[in-house]
């Protein structure tokens, strides 16, 4: 047997007997900041970009097999989650009333922090203009 179809062999055997952090089921409600980050805007032919106001919300009732979780706005329950699945984190999915997506994607925690770093994107229009912004930030487990 060569040395690579060895090492190959070892990798598969190490690999089947650890668990995946995504098979863990880790925690069932997330406090998120976004501080930091952009929106843009299409107006008069062309995107202007300018830094948006600070972001925060919690992400609560997380249930990764039902892949469904709830949105936390100002204290109170603002609508229902889906949850896309991935090796190494989550992406909770709101369609908003009118059509249009946010995306809040929750990777695995920071050991050196204890804070799971975060990307928080919105997709919508204004008075049939386009829309987006997009924020790199931080979620804490809460209790």
């Amino acid at each position: 047997m060569s040395i690579v179809r060895m090492a190959l062999l070892a990798l598969i055997v190490v690999a089947a007997g650890s668990p995946s952090l995504a098979d863990e089921p880790g925690p069932a409600h997330f406090a998120c900041d976004f501080a930091t980050g952009h929106s843009w805007t299409y107006e008069s032919g062309k995107f202007r970009s300018e830094p948006p106001k600070d972001l925060k919300f919690e992400i609560s009732n997380i249930d990764l097999d039902k892949q469904s979780a709830t949105l936390i706005l100002d204290g109170k329950s603002a609508n229902t989650l889906k949850i896309v699945r991935a090796l190494n984190a989550n992406t909770f999915l709101e369609v908003a009333n009118e059509g249009f997506l946010n995306l809040t994607t929750i990777y695995d925690r920071d050991p050196a922090t204890g804070a799971y770093p975060a990307v928080h994107s919105r997709h919508f229009g204004l008075f049939g203009q386009p829309m987006f912004a997009q924020y790199p930030g931080t979620c804490m487990a809460k209790p």
